[in-house]
């Protein structure tokens, strides 16, 4: 069990029978009556984010959750294909499921999925990945000093702002917990 005090974002806690994850938190103190804790939490069964509010030193529940690295395979319709990298068993995940982290995941790439009893759930990408730029208009040589941005689609459909020199075909790192470009892979 998880006491308020141990609340950060990222924490995983089960309320009545449901996986949640902690978005945002903030310890209050007014003047009159006892603490509490705001909290926004994603369920993360549906993806929807919900307030709550915990008395201080409340205790909640930790909720069973297993994480399992997977290969990536394929998109079909709406539904993710994952593939157990030990037993070779495979496993379908909504687009509700994935959320986001669909901007970022390339065939064959390996992702830990998460379960909750037993039922997949979600996944955790890495924090960061190597894409390459489908997209984009043609690059500016030597023009590396500068700030300067312009619009390119990654293989994965994700449009994000890269500097001016990269061009298509080649391979950048993204972060995936900002959704934003790091730097381009040497050798593409």
């Amino acid at each position: 069990m998880y006491d308020t005090s141990r609340f950060r974002k990222g924490l995983k806690i089960e309320i009545e029978g449901k996986p949640y994850e902690i978005v945002d938190f903030l310890h209050v103190k007014p003047g009159k009556g006892g603490a509490f804790v705001r909290t926004k939490l994603r369920n993360m069964l549906n993806g929807r984010v919900i307030d709550n509010t915990f008395r201080a030193g409340e205790k909640v529940d930790r909720p069973d959750l297993l994480e399992r690295q997977m290969q990536y395979l394929y998109k079909e319709v709406d539904n993710y294909c994952l593939m157990d990298n030990e037993t070779y068993e495979q496993f379908f995940l909504s687009e509700e499921q994935i959320g986001g982290s669909r901007w970022f995941l390339a065939e064959n790439e390996t992702v830990d999925v998460m379960f909750f009893n037993e039922k997949p759930i979600g996944i955790e990408l890495p924090i960061f990945v190597e894409l390459s730029v489908a997209d984009t208009v043609p690059g500016v040589k030597g023009d590396t000093a500068s700030k300067t941005t312009k619009p390119a689609t990654l293989e994965t459909g994700a449009v994000m702002p890269v500097p001016l020199f990269i061009n298509v075909g080649d391979s950048i790192k993204v972060d995936t917990r900002t959704g934003k470009y790091v730097e381009r892979v040497k050798g593409s």
